[in-house]
């Protein structure tokens, strides 16, 4: 179906959190939820950051109902520290958005010990998600919506090497986390499944956007590629946050699927139901990536569940 947030029924008395909801496709998704009426927890690391968006939000839609979180991703000390606030503040939660990512660092470990586009785009986001689902009702609408990328087509879970501690690649890094992203999202909805639970875990992509994630890309790359056929193919923030609003809000969602851009090469273009890689719905890959990020994060998220 035509995705439009105006036909979305009021979704007043919800709750949803976005992480890295300051900036980009998280401003542009926390902004969509707020309009359908729902309240919104900005996740983020920059608090100062994170008010000038409440203030934006605020400035175009003055009833919504916002509220901020400090979240730094690279730590799973902050992520242990926003779930225990969250959960002293609320008894339920609707939606979880696990949007914030970043793209192509220079390589660094974080705090914890872990590559730094693995921890912040997958293994905080897999902590996160296993301290918070308890709070979410047991219906069809009660979602966990993953970030991944058509970057998850040449990424491959190198478990020999997975912090890349050998070697490092920035594009291989990347291409990594997203792939991870969607093998969680696919492995949490089959255990979801396999408990007859109703809520659902679904993936999105944005295509290609010009958002603070390309910030790493180095300045004459940019210009290269702004001479390329690709600016022309992109789109911007606001429609590239519409597979993930379609994923969090309509209702012929089904867990375990895929939204994107439907145009030329994914890149942009209406929302609707993405092709995943044969590499990207590998069980046995989804079930070791698991059992490795609950022993990094130290979760018990199996028996959560």
């Amino acid at each position: 179906m035509d995705f439009n947030l105006n036909s979305i029924p009021s979704q007043q008395g919800k709750i949803a959190i976005v992480t890295g909801a300051n900036t980009g496709l998280g401003y542009e998704t926390a902004l969509g939820l707020a309009q359908v009426g729902m309240t919104v927890i900005l996740a983020c690391r920059n608090e100062a950051k994170a008010q000038q968006a409440k203030i934006n939000i605020l400035t175009q839609l003055p009833n919504a109902q916002l509220d901020i979180i400090p979240l730094d991703l690279s730590q799973q000390a902050s992520v242990r520290a926003f779930a225990q606030q969250y959960r002293s503040q609320h008894s339920h939660l609707n939606l979880l958005i696990n949007n914030a990512g970043i793209m192509f660092p220079p390589y660094s470990a974080t705090a914890d010990g872990f590559e730094s586009q693995f921890a912040v785009n997958h293994l905080s986001h897999f902590l996160l998600t296993s301290l918070l689902i308890d709070l979410m009702p047991d219906t069809a609408e009660s979602r966990i919506v993953s970030l991944s990328s058509n970057a998850h087509k040449f990424g491959k879970i190198n478990f020999d090497d997975l912090q890349s501690e050998t070697q490092y690649s920035a594009v291989a890094a990347y291409g990594q986390s997203k792939l991870a992203c969607l093998l969680f999202a696919n492995e949490l909805q089959r255990k979801l499944t396999a408990q007859n639970k109703s809520i659902l875990s679904v993936c999105a992509h944005p295509g290609v956007s010009n958002t603070e994630l390309a910030r790493y890309i180095p300045k004459a790359i940019q210009l290269l590629l702004w001479l390329t056929p690709l600016p022309f193919m992109a789109h911007s923030p606001q429609k590239a946050s519409l597979p993930t609003l379609y994923a969090a809000l309509a209702d012929d969602v089904k867990g375990g699927e895929y939204f994107g851009p439907q145009g030329a090469l994914e890149m942009s273009g209406k929302p609707g139901r993405a092709p995943k890689a044969a590499h990207g719905q590998d069980e046995a890959s989804a079930q070791k990536l698991w059992d490795i990020s609950e022993q990094l994060s130290g979760s018990n998220f199996e028996q959560i569940l």
